[in-house]
């Protein structure tokens, strides 16, 4: 489940008054989501400098490693000296705070260095790992860090799909003869919310690969751009894999309602389309609609394993909307 940036500092800001904090937070979320945003809080908050001047020379105790090397990587040295840094005792009883803004640009040596510090953190201190792509840290460093994953910058407007789903399966519940053309168009309507979740996805992609450009292409080497495109694709399949994960879920929530109506519990994930699961509720037994959601399982399943996408969803829209 991701938070708001502002959910997630409360959270945050109770455990440090419970005397709770973690010593390392993983904090993850596409472009935007205000990672950076969250971590200055929460280092002003442990360290009492100004969250504006975290990032800042002005911060004292505060060490932060960015990837600066030619090929964008943070080097080993730059974890030595932030190693080294920690280690020296911090001023006015202040905490001594650790951040590293795109923790996935790690160099395979510098995070094995790393690790040792996660393992053994010295004694008051905070170590925050940022990143917008989680999956290609490696296990031992995701397995010591508490992750705090944040939503997507106009979470409301990312919901659209979603939205635009429901008003589908309303639709779709007010036509009377559910036949396999029908169902075909159904899954014909669901692909193009997808196609449109991945334009977004790859727009916003290729404008923050843009922006990186323009900021560093003369104080990189070459084969730089070459890996942040590869790193932006990646990218690119990995938030269209968790919208199109939601999507599932939609359809999910959406017969899960059709099932409490069928057995008469009032709880609704949808509860301005309770008429219309309500409508279905009348149409199919209990076993029928069972079925089709252990048919949902099994598209999840197929999507999960990388089936082709069109054909799983094909497949499955003929089973779940037809009579």
């Amino acid at each position: 489940m991701a938070f708001s940036r502002t959910t997630a500092f409360e959270y945050l800001r109770r455990a440090h008054k419970q005397d709770r904090l973690a010593h390392a937070y993983l904090i993850t979320g596409p472009p935007g989501s205000g990672k950076q945003l969250l971590a200055a809080d929460l280092a002003s908050l442990v360290n009492g400098t100004p969250a504006t001047d975290v990032f800042s020379t002005k911060a004292r105790d505060i060490f932060v490693a960015r990837p600066e090397s030619k090929s964008r990587r943070i080097v080993i040295a730059q974890i030595r000296d932030l190693e080294h840094a920690l280690q020296m005792r911090a001023s006015n009883g202040r905490r001594k705070v650790a951040i590293i803004p795109d923790a996935d640009r790690l160099q395979t040596e510098a995070a094995n260095a790393f690790l040792k510090t996660l393992e053994e953190p010295p004694k008051d201190s905070l170590l925050l790992l940022l990143s917008a792509l989680p999956e290609v840290l490696p296990e031992t460093i995701l397995s010591r860090c508490i992750a705090i994953p944040l939503e997507p910058n106009g979470q409301r407007q990312r919901n659209d799909e979603q939205e635009k789903l429901v008003k589908l399966l309303q639709q779709a519940s007010h036509q009377g003869g559910w036949t396999i053309q029908f169902a075909y168009r159904l899954a014909q309507e669901f692909q193009l919310l997808l196609r449109t979740v991945r334009e977004e996805v790859k727009r916003e992609t290729e404008e923050a690969l843009k922006q990186e450009v323009t900021r560093y292409k003369d104080a990189t080497d070459g084969a730089w751009l070459e890996v942040r495109e590869e790193y932006y694709k990646a990218l690119t399949e990995s938030f269209y894999l968790q919208r199109r994960a939601k999507m599932i879920e939609t359809l999910f929530g959406w017969w899960t309602d059709v099932l409490r109506a069928s057995n008469g519990v009032a709880q609704r994930n949808f509860p301005r389309a309770a008429k219309e699961t309500a409508t279905l509720a009348t149409r199919f037994s209990t076993a029928e609609i069972l079925k089709r959601i252990r048919c949902l399982e099994e598209l999840r399943d197929h999507l999960g394993r990388n089936i082709h996408e069109a054909l799983a969803i094909e497949v499955a829209f003929l089973t779940i909307f037809t009579s």
